[in-house]
This record gives structure tokens, sequence and C-alpha cells, in this order.
């Protein structure tokens, strides 16, 4: 089986859990005898291709004036509008990036149906735009590239999705990961949202990281329930003794917060309940690690209350530090106001740090060894931080029982289920 793999970010170049996941499926995929095709906007070189054949949009040139083409581009023409969106920032901040573009003279625009374009890679103000090309290139693959059927992962690579399908009469998969409701509470993107609804609806089959999401995608975007498959999400295995042994110099307890600083991962609560934690212990350090829009927010609450001292604010890590972060820890802590899944406390777990989390998580739904608190419940959070930090017995139990929890949890796991929903969509379609 080939499946034609369309993703926004792959490892090592990512801005959050999505191209950590798409790492690992497609590497248990590849254990259960799929070949995949992975599109990016753009390819730096640098990939791990043992799973993949890697291809870069940016690479692909095409003329739309062509016949082969022609009579495709209209479908994604709605896209080319200037939306400007750039996710997970705020409106002071997207200013700033509009009026730094003025200055310098650059330009929010390019020709989308040009021979040759130029993808950022990113979520710049260019985002729709970049879309846009992007489905375009899908619609194009489809004509060059033998495979069975397609999966596109995202709101972002939904319209390339729906062109490849549509251009190549194959199935298509779409991959729920986080709904715009996740990332915004109810003030939802309109344009965002009607993209995710249109990819769901065009799709033959939906995956959704969580039961929780998929409780959304039938409820608020009115998919079938018929079509969505929750297949929950798995973590990479290996970890390098050199990261494995690293020793702390400092004798204070550890607490970390690593994701990006946003109303959707709560770190407002965090703060809160570090403040809480400090009025009965001050040798214990506070870690946020990450970047977003509410940062500055969240560092002037840390003065008002007195705690900088005691709160280290790191930005955001990747790779190796990441792991790095967690062996320096001695407790986890994902708030999560609504989190399809949360990858990150599996990375914790699987370092031996014992995690609280909230409720309202995806990954509650795979986890008995984590301490589950309501995202609001501050006292909650304080009083689960607290116990790990200072009873031994409990944080050893968590430690100990946690990682073996995880090493369950793999990838060609995923990738079973996954084939499966590959299957039903071709038999959907025959």
């Amino acid at each position: 089986m080939k499946v034609l793999m369309f993703g926004w970010e792959f490892p090592p170049h990512i801005t959050g859990g999505l191209g950590t996941a798409c790492f690992g499926m497609t590497r248990g995929l590849a254990k259960q005898g799929v070949d995949v095709i992975f599109v990016v906007p753009k390819a730096y070189g640098d990939e791990d291709e043992q799973a993949v054949s890697l291809r870069n949009a940016s690479g692909i040139r095409f003329d739309l004036t062509d016949k082969e083409y022609k009579e495709y581009w209209e479908r994604v023409k709605y896209l080319e509008v200037a939306s400007n969106i750039i996710p997970y920032v705020g409106p002071e901040e997207f200013q700033k990036t509009v009026e730094a573009k003025k200055k310098t003279g650059e330009s929010f625009s390019s020709n989308v149906f040009s021979d040759q374009y130029a993808f950022s890679g990113g979520y710049g103000p260019n985002l729709m735009e970049e879309i846009a090309r992007f489905a375009l290139v899908g619609s194009a693959l489809a004509l060059k590239e033998e495979f069975d059927l397609i999966h596109a992962h995202d709101w972002h690579t939904y319209p390339a999705g729906i062109a490849a399908a549509k251009s190549s009469g194959k199935p298509l998969v779409v991959h729920m990961h986080a709904t715009e409701f996740d990332r915004t509470g109810e003030n939802v993107n309109t344009l965002v949202f009607a993209i995710e609804r249109e990819g769901m609806e065009a799709a033959d089959r939906v995956i959704t990281v969580s039961n929780l999401t998929r409780r959304i995608v039938i409820e608020r975007y009115g998919i079938d329930p018929g079509k969505v498959v929750t297949v929950h999400n798995a973590i990479e295995q290996n970890v390098t003794r050199e990261i494995a042994d690293i020793k702390r110099a400092m004798k204070d307890k550890v607490v970390t917060f690593l994701g990006r600083i946003t109303y959707q991962k709560g770190p407002e609560y965090y703060i809160e309940a570090a403040h809480k934690i400090l009025q009965k212990d001050r040798n214990v350090r506070f870690v946020m690690a990450g970047s977003g829009d509410m940062l500055n927010q969240m560092i002037e609450r840390v003065a008002q209350l007195r705690i900088a001292d005691r709160f280290h604010f790191t930005g955001f890590l990747k790779g190796d530090d990441v792991d790095k972060m967690f062996a320096l820890s001695d407790v986890f802590v994902m708030p999560s106001i609504s989190e399809p899944f949360g990858l990150v406390p599996l990375e914790a777990m699987r370092i031996n740090v014992p995690v609280v989390i909230s409720k309202q998580s995806g990954v509650a739904e795979v986890l008995e060894h984590a301490l589950k608190i309501d995202f609001w419940d501050v006292d909650g959070m304080a009083d689960s931080i607290y116990g790990l930090l200072h009873y031994n017995a409990l944080s050893q139990m968590f430690k100990k029982h946690g990682k073996i929890e995880v090493e369950n949890l793999k990838w060609e796991n995923a990738a079973v289920k996954i084939k499966e929903v590959y299957k039903s969509a071709l038999e959907a379609v025959k």
C-alpha cells in the first residue's frame, strides 16, 4: 500500500506536536509495510527520510495553463484571499509583524499561480496564500505519483488533500490533530472553521487523535459519526543515554510547563498554582518553556505575584533540549483548557518524570498513572504538584508505572489502526 501524505512540517523543523506526530506515524506505518510519499511546503534537506519519501513543494514547478492542470485549479481559487492569518499570534504581535513588513517593503501577496513559488514553510502572514499554492501542488502531484490513497494532516493541508482526491479519484483520509475550537475557544476564525469542515465532509474517513476531539468533530462540525475514527497518538521510545543520565547541580525541586504559551494551553492556571505552592515552599523553581501570544502577559503576572526569582522562561525548546529539560524536572504539568491529545506528557513520563494533566485532554483517555485535574482547579493542581514534590513514595510509584505505561504506547500499534482506516476508506470507494 502506498500513501500520498500531506503535512505542514516534519522534524527537525517543527513548531509543535504535529510534526513530531507525523514523524512517529510514518515510521510506524513503514513497519506495517505502508510506503509514504510525504509532501511538505518546504524541505530543508536534513529531514530523516528513512521511513518516507519526502517531496518538497517549493521545488515543484508547473504551468497551470497546461491542459493537464486547467480543469483543477478553479477548485482552489477561492483560497487566494488576503487573510493574513498567523496562528497563535495575538492582535498586537500581528500588527507589529504587519508594520515590520511595510517598513521593509515586503509584500503579503505573490502570484499563487506562477510557474515557481517559494514557500516559507512556516505560519506567517502569507499562510492562506501558501495553503492555496499547496493545494495546486497536491493536484499536480496526484497526476504524477503512483499511490493508493491520500492522507492530509490538519486544516492547512485539507485543500491539498481535496484537490489531490478530485484529480486522482483516490480516497481521502483527513487527520484532525486540533480543531479551531481547541485553538481559540468560542472565538473561532470562520474561514479556518470552513476549511476544516469542508475537508472532513470531503473525506472518506476522518481520524481524530482522541474521543474528545471526535465528539467536537461530530457535534460542532456535523460530520457523519460513521466515518470518524479515533486513533490515539503514541510516542517515540528511543532516548539517548546521554540525556537519560543528565545530573542536576541545583538542590531545588523543578516543575516544568512546556508548550505554546497560548489560551489553549492554560498557562495562567499554572502560574497561579505555582504562587500557591511557593507560599508553602520557596525551594521550588518553576519553568515555563515555550513561546506564544500570551508570553508577555504571563511574564507580567509572574512579576505582579513577586515570584520572578523562582520562575524561569526559557523560550521555545525542541529536539534534545526538550528531553534535557525533562531530565532536570521533578514534575511536569499540562493544564490545557482544551487539548486534542497532548504528546508532551508522554515525553516526560518516558524520562521518569511524573505528570499532572488536565482532564480536558485527549491523553487523559489513555493514561492511568498521571494525576488528573480540571484545568480551572488551581487548588487541585497545586495540591497534586506539591504531593509529587514532597511524598517520595507517591512520586516513585508514578515514575515506575508511568514509564511502563508509556512504553506500551508505540507508534507501530497506532499504525496498525491507521492502516485499518486506510483499508476501510479503500473499501468505501469500491
